[in-house]
């Protein structure tokens, strides 16, 4: 290839980094906006804010570590004419894009959201009596009470007097961890 003959041997060395990890980093890109996890695990794992893994030594950290490096030597080659410069700051460089790819999934965690549900999280809710709840826990009867945004069909037991179809209630407590304990509003 023209193109590498007459290149001095730290540039080619950069090219002959760049070209190939572009390449994966494409193929990385395409993956993962199908869906498909495209790296490889390892057993080293940091952990951030106890949120979860970040895997340091991990495949797509190495292509992001490459990326930064390669390319950042290319553009900077003619501009800086001290290699071993040149060298540390294609290596600063790369570092910032495996950090850049660290606070990005980290911004990406903070979308997450828990919607499972909970029993938990209905105590100190509102709710409606759906079918009627005999008086001082004689029986159960069922409310509907919404919990992150949806609307639960729940057993419920009551301390207090009958509870009739339609009547507004508050979730105060759980009975056998399946069971609310509510009371009139």
């Amino acid at each position: 290839m023209e193109f590498f003959e007459n290149m001095e041997p730290l540039l080619k060395v950069y090219w002959y980094i760049a070209i190939p990890v572009s390449l994966i980093f494409i193929v990385q890109t395409v993956l993962t906006f199908i869906g498909i996890d495209a790296d490889i695990d390892t057993d080293f794992e940091i952990h951030h804010d106890g949120e979860g893994p970040f895997q340091l030594f991990s495949f797509r950290n190495l292509i992001n570590f490459l990326i930064g490096l390669s390319w950042t030597g290319i553009a900077f080659y003619s501009t800086i004419n001290n290699h071993l410069i040149l060298i540390a700051i294609s290596v600063v460089i790369g570092m910032a894009f495996v950090l850049f790819f660290f606070f990005i999934i980290q911004q990406i965690q903070r979308l997450a959201e828990d919607n499972s549900f909970k029993i938990e999280n209905a105590v100190s809710k509102t709710g409606q009596v759906y079918l009627t709840i005999p008086a001082r826990k004689e029986g159960k009867g069922k409310v509907q009470v919404s919990v992150n945004g949806t609307v639960h069909e729940l057993s419920a037991i009551t301390e207090q007097e009958k509870l009739e179809t339609g009547t507004l209630i508050r979730v105060i407590g759980i009975f056998d961890q399946h069971v609310l304990v509510v009371e009139k509003i």
